[in-house]
C-alpha cells in the first residue's frame, strides 16, 4: 500500500513498477487495433472488443510468458524491451485464436 501513498494523496503519480504494465496493455491494444483497422481482421467482432482481446493478450503476455522466456530475473522497476515483445506476441497470438474461433463457431 505504500506505493499508492502519493496517488492517494493528489501528487498523480504511479509507482515505477505499474509502468511496465501499462507498456503491456498499451502494446497488447496497439495489436487490437491495427489487427481490426488497417489489417482488416475480422470487422463483424468490433474496433472495442479487439483493442480489449489484445490489451488482455498483453497483459497476461508481459506478466506471464516474461519470467518464463527471460533468462535474468525481470526488474520490475526498469523498461523492459522483452516483456514488451512477449506482450505483443501473446496478444497478437490471442487475436489471432479469437479469430479463429470466430470463424470456426461464429462466436
Amino acid at each position: 500500500m505504500d506505493d499508492w501513498e502519493g496517488v492517494i494523496r493528489g501528487s498523480g503519480r504511479l509507482p515505477e513498477d505499474w509502468v511496465n504494465v501499462a507498456m503491456w496493455v498499451l502494446g497488447g491494444s496497439l495489436a487490437g487495433w491495427v489487427g481490426f483497422s488497417p489489417l482488416g481482421f475480422n470487422p463483424k467482432r468490433g474496433l472495442l472488443v479487439s483493442i480489449v482481446i489484445g490489451a488482455i493478450g498483453g497483459l497476461v503476455g508481459g506478466a506471464l510468458l516474461t519470467p518464463l522466456l527471460s533468462p535474468i530475473p525481470v526488474n520490475s522497476e526498469d523498461f523492459n524491451p522483452l516483456a514488451f515483445v512477449a506482450a505483443i506476441a501473446l496478444a497478437v497470438a490471442s487475436l489471432t485464436v479469437a479469430d479463429m474461433i470466430h470463424r470456426r463457431f461464429g462466436i
